[in-house]
């Protein structure tokens, strides 16, 4: 019985287009990528297994709205997307909009309103929607109310053992509210 090697070594040496010295197998914590063997007088790397976005299907009744090519479903290095045809002539992707949270403005800014976001590790988050301009953020639900202890212009939702309860929005706070 054969044994496939961890890493597979290339039949042909590749050279570093920078600076002519050989590329070798080195380990980061993204796993494995080809270096310069003239590290550190020379930073090249290279990935080894690119990101590169497959299609999975041809929507030809939806065109483009920037190129009038017909969009594409992809799944890509952030999974699943919608995206023209016609890439890398035209960058066009269709971006979900968020949902805004029902009346409930930034107790920061009080211009913006609470946005439920989700986080690149798929945890949901609220947030302002004038950022960067404003930078509010609560992880928990957010409810229209004032804080009984410090007057702060939003509670948050918590959940317990017993039940969801009420608390101060505020970080320097987030006291219980009597109910």
């Amino acid at each position: 019985m054969s044994e496939t090697p961890l890493f597979a070594i290339p039949e042909h040496k590749q050279i570093c287009p920078l600076c002519q010295h050989e590329l070798v197998m080195k380990s980061g914590k993204h796993g494995p990528f080809l270096g310069c063997s003239h590290y550190p007088h020379c930073h090249y790397i290279q990935n080894l297994h690119p990101h590169d976005s497959t299609v999975v299907k041809l929507l030809t009744d939806t065109p483009c709205p920037s190129c009038n090519s017909p969009l594409a479903v992809k799944n890509g290095r952030y999974g699943m997307f919608i995206g023209c045809s016609n890439f890398p002539a035209c960058h066009f992707i269709v971006h979900e909009e968020a949902p805004e949270v029902a009346d409930v403005s930034c107790p920061l800014c009080h211009k913006g309103k609470l946005l439920e976001r989700t986080s690149k590790f798929g945890k949901t988050f609220y947030g302002c929607d004038q950022y960067p301009g404003c930078d509010f953020v609560l992880n928990l639900k957010p409810t229209p109310g004032s804080c009984q202890h410090c007057g702060f212009g939003l509670l948050a939702e918590k959940p317990s053992a017993q039940g969801v309860k009420l608390i101060c929005a505020s970080k320097k706070c987030q006291l219980p509210q009597a109910e």
